[in-house]
């Protein structure tokens, strides 16, 4: 099992997928989940890149099969950053471009502030940056304590992958990968994030970032994703067509083929 043994006593589990010509060099993809989410949530986006990438999942300190740390941890956007830039030190990765799903692309925002110059681009899925004010955080986080993680993820499952929109099976399965985590690390993430907001920080990031978001997804709000592109110097919004749900997961090929379109808008300056 590929594990990275990190600073701040962190066993990082990832995984590495590379089916590029290997005599020819390769930029590399970083995939980040989301809360409450590990790797293999991103199972159909790598069979699409890694001929073409080579393809990073990790599991984030705390999630799926990573370190979970002891109660108390100081859970922050800049420790997640950190974490992800040191298993690039680790895994020799000069420059990435980096993927986020939910709280994975506010995780890839704060990398893009925190250390740009190991970046090539960033990308957010259906993810929030604002947290401070908004009541769900605290309504989720009540939620767990009383009635534990498998309740919550249960409760807010059809927004994720709308019923029929999406296989029932796939559904099932989601809510039980997410189900095994920490009820402990939920918690405190969730009063973490409850505490969180990017705006002041956004104007800052200059890489290129690309937004995606379901055409019908109850997410795509005026507030979420096209804010969030107002406030990026060089972001772009794109509203999957015909998408519902969390379109990382409910329409992975449209998702990968607007990236692929992006990055080579990127690389010649269209």
């Amino acid at each position: 099992m590929p594990i990275a043994a990190l600073p701040g006593q962190l066993q990082m589990y990832y995984d590495d997928d590379n089916f590029t010509d290997p005599w020819a060099p390769a930029e590399t993809v970083i995939l980040h989940h989301g809360n409450a989410k590990n790797a293999r949530l991103w199972y159909a986006w790598v069979p699409l890149l890694a001929a073409e990438y080579r393809v990073i999942r990790l599991d984030a300190r705390g999630f799926g099969r990573s370190t979970i740390p002891e109660p108390g941890y100081p859970w922050s956007l800049e420790n997640f950053a950190t974490d992800v830039r040191h298993l690039m030190d680790y895994l020799e990765i000069d420059k990435a471009h980096l993927v986020g799903e939910t709280i994975g692309g506010t995780i890839a925002l704060q990398c893009a502030a925190q250390f740009p110059e190991r970046l090539h681009t960033i990308t957010t899925c259906t993810s929030p940056y604002i947290f401070r004010g908004v009541p769900t955080y605290l309504e989720y986080y009540n939620l767990v304590k009383e009635h534990g993680v498998a309740a919550w993820v249960q409760r807010t499952a059809d927004r994720r992958l709308e019923p029929g929109q999406s296989n029932p099976r796939h559904h099932a399965w989601y809510v039980e990968q997410m189900s095994q985590t920490s009820p402990q690390v939920v918690l405190e993430t969730l009063a973490y994030l409850a505490t969180v907001d990017l705006t002041p920080v956004l104007p800052q990031i200059t890489l290129p970032a690309l937004v995606m978001v379901g055409e019908h997804s109850a997410m795509n709000t005026p507030d979420r994703a096209q804010r969030l592109v107002e406030l990026l110097p060089h972001g772009t919004l794109v509203e999957v067509p015909g998408a519902s749900g969390y379109v990382q997961h409910s329409a992975p090929a449209q998702c990968v083929a607007i990236w692929h379109e992006f990055v080579n808008s990127v690389r010649t300056g269209a």
